[in-house]
C-alpha cells in the first residue's frame, strides 16, 4: 500500500488541512494519508502547542467521515525534537509491506535543504508537493532549488491559505470561526475552551 505522509502539529486541524489530505488521497496514486501529529517540531516553540492527544483527538474527529485519511500518532513514542528522517526509518521497520511518501507544501520543499539528512529522504522517499502562496521575503531566502529532481512530484492541488495560528488567534478575540474547522473538531474546542487565552 502506498501512504503519503502529512506531518503537522495540527494546532487546531483545519478545514485547509482536510482539502489537501483528501485532495492527495483522491487525486494521486496513493492508497491513504496519515496525518502525524507532531508532538514537537523542532522550529516551533512547544509552549504554545496544546497537549498531545487533544490535538490528536481532533484530528480522529475531523477525519473519521473519510477512509482514505487516517490519524497517526507514531511520533508520540519516538524521540522529541521529531526528525523527519527518524520517523521514516521506524514506519519502515514497523510496516515493510507499505511505501511511504512525503506530502508538504512549496514552502517546506523550499528548506528541505535544511532538514536532518534529507538526502536521505530524497533517495528512498517520493515527495509531494502543494502549492502554496510564498511572501517576497520568502523568495529572498536560499532555498533547495531542484524542483526537477525524479522524486518531487508537484501536484496541482488547491491553494488553500488558512492558518492553525489565525484560527487561535482569532478565537482568542472571541470571533467566530466555524466555518475554518470541521463542525466536530469545533465543538471539541468550545466545549474544552480551549485558545480563550
Amino acid at each position: 500500500m502506498k501512504i503519503g505522509l502529512y506531518f503537522g502539529t495540527f494546532n487546531p486541524i483545519h478545514v485547509g488541512h482536510l482539502i489537501i489530505a483528501n485532495h492527495m488521497a483522491e487525486h494521486s496514486d496513493l492508497d491513504q494519508v496519515w496525518l502525524v501529529v507532531t508532538p514537537h517540531n523542532p522550529l516551533k516553540k512547544k509552549s504554545t502547542l496544546l497537549d498531545d492527544y487533544h490535538r490528536l483527538q481532533m484530528v480522529y474527529l475531523a477525519t473519521e467521515d473519510y477512509p482514505k485519511l487516517k490519524p497517526s500518532d507514531v511520533e508520540f513514542k519516538l524521540p522529541q525534537p521529531n526528525y523527519t528522517v527518524t520517523t521514516l526509518v521506524h514506519l519502515e521497520e514497523k510496516y515493510p509491506h507499505h511505501e511511504f511518501s512525503l506530502i508538504m507544501g512549496e514552502d517546506n520543499l523550499k528548506s528541505l535543504h535544511k532538514w536532518k539528512n534529507y538526502e536521505a529522504i530524497l533517495a528512498h522517499h517520493e515527495i509531494y508537493v502543494y502549492p502554496r502562496i510564498s511572501t517576497e521575503a520568502e523568495n529572498l531566502v536560499p532555498t533547495f532549488r531542484d524542483k526537477n529532481h525524479p522524486k518531487i512530484r508537484m501536484i496541482d492541488a488547491p491553494v488553500v491559505e488558512i492558518s492553525s495560528t489565525a484560527i487561535r488567534e482569532n478565537i482568542k478575540l472571541g470571533k467566530n470561526v466555524r466555518p475554518l474547522v470541521p463542525t466536530k473538531v469545533w465543538e471539541y474546542i468550545d466545549h474544552n475552551l480551549f485558545y480563550k487565552k
